[in-house]
């Protein structure tokens, strides 16, 4: 299997970050979809693209895409694939799926078509008519859209966000994918501060910090591939050594997160050590209004509070007017904020640069960007 075509699935808005990525990682066959991009590698890809994928949420090997819009051509199709090149005799392979806009509109339907299909498939090769499944899993999805079926085998298991580190969390937690996507979309780079002042459980923050130390985000925990027989060992082995030879934790980093609720700190410390950066981040209870800072050309990225419930909109509305004021006061930096607030940027007291859409779980926002200069250019030593 040395050409393998796999998809990196990604939050809409997140695509192109998702892309960016895959490039840096030495993939250039890359074709970007809404909601995921298309790539090709060997099996070692799968291992590279799951332990250090920052923005995406999951991993998938693509069996087969066609069109079918009866399940005679969903069955006859699906069972022309090559699934014991994948699964062994004794594959757990459940099956999931989703439709829209098709005609093959039932998603029981398909999925109870597609497994059939599959076991019909795995008779021909194993010479068998029953099979346990007590074995490795490998998760089938059959997904239709517009009366394209496109199937794939997830090898990540829980979703990419899952680092390992947040094994507590607070209310209505950022995901770590979706942090990490707001650090590339605004091109935050380790020598620039980074100010979190509405930091909760300290997702923007840690996930700045495991960038600027270059820490591989899945190198604390497992993926469902690693289980896989026909995935040679030895690529995961090589891939998590070499993830954890290229940390450097003598990285000069300046990361704050502020915040005025001392038990989210609390949580944001405790998964900062959980994170291994706990060095590389300070964490402080101070209100938006008291924030002050002395150090030029750095980036707010924040994630404040969205005001869902009425009684919150007051608090809300005045926590936006008192971050409009801190970026009064510091005129060298740049300023990003995501909210799905519609009067955000009347509160705040300017028009962004720029805005892009993106969506925190399933709540549609937009990422406001206030640029401000660069920094001056440091003139070689001679």
């Amino acid at each position: 299997m040395a050409d393998i075509e796999l998809i990196a699935t990604a939050t809409f808005g997140l695509e192109s970050v998702v892309a960016y990525e895959l490039k840096k990682l030495g993939y250039e066959d890359i074709t970007v979809e809404n909601a995921r991009v298309t790539f090709r590698g060997d099996e070692s890809a799968i291992c590279m693209s799951n332990l250090w994928l920052r923005a995406a949420d999951r991993v998938l090997v693509k069996m087969g895409e066609f069109r079918a819009t009866t399940f005679e051509e969903l069955f006859q199709q699906t069972k022309s694939l090559p699934w014991p090149d994948w699964l062994p005799e004794n594959a757990c392979f459940p099956v999931e799926g989703k439709s829209v806009k098709s005609q093959l509109h039932s998603v029981p339907d398909c999925q109870a078509i597609v497994k059939k299909a599959v076991v019909e498939k795995m008779k021909e090769k194993y010479k068998r008519d029953w099979f346990e499944e007590t074995g490795p899993r490998y998760t089938i999805e059959v997904a239709l859209l517009k009366d394209t079926v496109t199937l794939t085998i997830d090898t990540t298991g829980p979703g990419l966000h899952k680092r390992g580190y947040r094994k507590l969390s607070s209310q209505a937690p950022l995901k770590e994918t979706l942090a990490a996507g707001m650090l590339s979309i605004v091109r935050w780079y380790p020598d620039r501060v980074l100010m979190d002042p509405c930091c909760g459980s300290g997702t923007i923050p840690i996930e700045a910090a495991m960038i600027g130390q270059n820490i591989a985000p899945g190198l604390g925990r497992s993926f469902t591939a690693e289980s896989w027989p026909n995935i040679n060992g030895e690529y995961w082995k090589k891939a998590r050594k070499e993830a954890y030879g290229s940390i450097n934790p003598e990285a000069q980093l300046k990361i704050y997160g502020t915040d005025i609720d001392e038990e989210v700190l609390s949580l944001a410390r405790y998964h900062a050590r959980e994170a291994g950066v706990e060095d590389a981040v300070h964490f402080q209870r101070i209100p938006v209004a008291n924030v002050r800072t002395s150090h030029k050309y750095g980036f707010i990225i924040t994630n404040p509070p969205y005001g869902q419930r009425m009684g919150e909109i007051p608090a809300v509305e005045k926590l936006y007017r008192e971050l409009g004021a801190l970026y009064n006061t510091l005129d060298t930096w740049s300023c990003f904020v995501i909210t799905s607030y519609d009067k955000f940027a009347k509160l705040f007291g300017r028009a962004a640069d720029k805005k892009r859409k993106l969506y925190n779980g399933r709540v549609e926002c937009n990422y406001y960007q206030y640029l401000g200069p660069r920094p001056p250019r440091r003139e070689a030593k001679n």
